[in-house]
């Protein structure tokens, strides 16, 4: 399978310029995951900058209608 980078990029919201996995969608899931995270891509911009990508994050800004 061919990755999409530069198609990827395009909705990529991640504020963490030195990062190597972004646009490699599938590496940047599979090490957040180890994490006990998600993606940028899951949060909203506001959140995002915050680098607080945690699943209880997460499941507090969905019972809250902000995701």
């Amino acid at each position: 399978m061919e990755c999409k980078r530069d198609k990827n990029l395009k909705n990529c919201n991640c504020s963490y310029d030195p990062c190597p996995k972004k646009g490699i969608c599938c590496e940047c899931l599979h090490y957040h995951r180890k994490m006990r995270q998600l993606p940028a891509c899951f949060f909203p911009p506001e959140y995002e900058k915050t680098y607080d990508r945690s699943f209880e994050l997460f499941a507090k800004l969905v019972s809250e209608g902000k995701v």
